[in-house]
């Protein structure tokens, strides 16, 4: 983020109460980039809203929606406001967009960890993301990732299971990689949090967010501070 851009960021947190502005410096210290979260063609709002909700929990603070055919709209009795706080990235130009996501994310260095019960690699207690940044794709009830995504990711994970069904609700798989990946990233010598500019980045994002009005104090400063 340019200088310009982190002066905006500190004028905005005139704008919050101090407990509100320490929380943000707090949470922000806890965001991480190195796993997102991608949801591939979900068809219940629901399921996408609640796992917004379990990446703002653990921390994630991007997450990737894949619509082919299903739109999302957001369930806020679900979500509880967490897509204030989650950078969402929508991909929905064409027919099919799963292979766009997955250039974007391979060129931005994560490696494909496409979730399926069939013909896996290797389970969630054994994923190794220390050495690379994970994109972990979440498929459609019932059909669950695409043929497209499986056949482009670096991994197919599997959940280990000890029941008679076969797989765990979206959101619910969701929250289990979440839990279990975000504790070993944790415990990790490894640096996984956001870079400075990435966090200057989502602070403006929660700022803006959080302050009523916003638009117009920001275009207010950057006149005054952009004039030769």
């Amino acid at each position: 983020m340019s200088t310009l851009g982190n002066d905006l960021v500190n004028y905005l947190k005139e704008f919050v109460v101090k407990d509100r502005r320490e929380l943000f410096e707090e949470k922000i210290e806890e965001r991480t980039k190195h796993i997102t979260v991608v949801l591939e063609n979900i068809f219940q709002g629901r399921n996408i809203s609640a796992s917004i909700r379990s990446a703002d929990c653990f921390g994630i603070q991007d997450v990737h929606i894949i619509e082919n055919d299903n739109i999302f709209n957001d369930d806020s009795e679900v979500s509880m406001g967490a897509e204030k706080w989650v950078s969402i990235t929508r991909y929905n130009k064409k027919k099919h967009n799963s292979a766009e996501a997955i250039k974007k994310l391979k060129a931005e260095g994560y490696q494909i960890i496409a979730t399926t019960p069939h013909n896996t690699d290797c389970n969630l207690f054994d994923l190794d993301i220390s050495k690379q940044k994970v994109a972990l794709f979440f498929g459609a009830e019932v059909l669950g990732c695409s043929d497209e995504t499986l056949a482009l990711a670096d991994k197919r994970m599997k959940i280990p299971m000890y029941g008679f069904t076969e797989s765990f609700n979206i959101s619910v798989s969701v929250s289990l990689c979440l839990q279990h990946l975000t504790y070993k990233l944790r415990k990790a010598s490894f640096d996984w949090k956001m870079t400075e500019d990435e966090k200057d980045g989502t602070m403006l994002q929660w700022l803006r967010n959080s302050i009523k009005s916003s638009a117009q104090i920001e275009e207010k400063y950057l006149n005054k501070h952009t004039k030769k």
